[in-house]
């Protein structure tokens, strides 16, 4: 039996080796990039990383150590691209982001819309980010405020993106992939149903209550104990409430907002009837130009990738090269190609950092595509 100690020792000869081989690599890889730079050709070349792949899997002997090289010299290769855009940044070469860094949103006379009624949680996000005084128009879909940014009726959109108890809403994650619209800012606020009915309602009267789907599930505890109640969707609290209003019944009532309440004149039958005392949304503030000021501090993109084995990996790899700090992953279906996927990020750092760009151009070589959805 061999003794370990000296298998070790041999390890450790052998790893010495590797790391100034690849240190030696390292070195000529930055000759590789000078010669780039002068001559203005791409860092990532698909074909030629394959090819090189194809070779050295050829020159082991058994199916394990062939995918190991091949996954050793991918790993080896995609640093050498990541050393190559830093250089490419570092002479100036990487070009500039087709994004405008302002001191701050020109808010002056502009004009917001807002999906739902007067007295929808977008509203108040409106009102908290831009002021009660700010110039507003609400629509009924989400589509109808992207294309009224998209169409210059408005100046900037109010959309939900997130709720910390039901998650992300899917559609405004697909309409910022189809229209030309960028993300400037967030609003994030607490989010306190209200059982609402007219002035002259009790409980006793209630016999349907109207409110967003999210809505009724997060008040799911509450409604269990009125189990004689008709639950009906609408497609925004504030509607229910405004339905409510309209119809004068006081069997009917709404689960929205105390804002709401205010706005229709209708009674706080029962407050906090959301489950969860810490529920809130986060709002974006979209536009569409591209701009971003220059104190953001968050980076939203979205990105297509090669349908391969580890190809997630790569990508997220230039995030954590750059030492940048990724908070946010999601994935949406991409239409009409089964079993692919699009997938959304967000991480810290600002468009004119050079990390920034330098996870940004590498993204952009080697994803299928590559958007940027914001700074803010």
């Amino acid at each position: 039996m061999e003794d370990l100690v000296k298998l070790r020792e041999e390890i450790d000869g052998i790893d010495k080796e590797i790391v100034s081989l690849y240190e030696k690599r390292m070195g000529i890889s930055e000759r590789v990039a000078e010669y780039k730079i002068e001559t203005g050709k791409k860092v990532f070349d698909k074909q030629r990383e394959q090819e090189k792949l194809a070779a050295l899997g050829a020159l082991v002997h058994s199916d394990f150590n062939k995918n190991g090289v091949e996954e050793l010299f991918q790993l080896i290769m995609s640093i050498s691209r990541k050393r190559q855009y830093q250089l490419l940044t570092q002479k100036g070469a990487i070009g500039r982001l087709p994004f405008i860094g302002v001191d701050r949103l020109d808010t002056e006379n502009a004009r917001v819309v807002f999906q739902g009624a007067d007295g929808a949680y977008s509203q108040a996000a409106m009102m908290q980010y831009f002021g009660e005084q700010i110039s507003s128009f609400h629509v009924d879909t989400f589509r109808d405020a992207m294309v009224a940014i998209d169409e210059g009726r408005a100046d900037f959109a109010v959309l939900p993106i997130e709720n910390s108890t039901a998650g992300v809403v899917s559609e405004i994650y697909d309409l910022l992939v189809e229209f030309e619209n960028y993300i400037v800012g967030e609003q994030v606020i607490r989010i306190e149903h209200c059982l609402l009915g007219l002035p002259e309602a009790t409980l006793s009267d209630i016999k349907t209550v109207y409110s967003h789907p999210q809505s009724l599930m997060q008040s799911a505890r509450f409604l269990s104990e009125h189990p004689a109640w008709q639950q009906i969707s609408m497609k925004n609290n504030a509607f229910a409430a405004k339905k409510v209003q309209a119809d004068g019944d006081v069997s009917q009532a709404a689960i929205a907002s105390e804002h709401a309440a205010k706005i229709y004149g209708l009674e706080v039958l029962e407050k906090g009837v959301n489950q969860s005392g810490s529920n809130s949304t986060r709002f974006i503030i979209v536009t569409n130009q591209k701009i971003f000021r220059k104190d953001a501090r968050k980076v939203s993109i979205c990105l297509e990738l090669p349908h391969e084995s580890g190809s997630l990996y790569h990508m997220l790899s230039h995030i954590i090269y750059n030492d940048l700090n990724m908070n946010k992953i999601e994935s949406r279906p991409i239409e009409e190609r089964n079993w692919e996927y699009r997938f959304f990020i967000d991480f810290e750092g600002n468009l004119g950092d050079f990390a920034v760009k330098n996870a940004l151009r590498g993204l952009r070589d080697e994803a299928r595509n590559m958007k940027i959805l914001g700074n803010y």
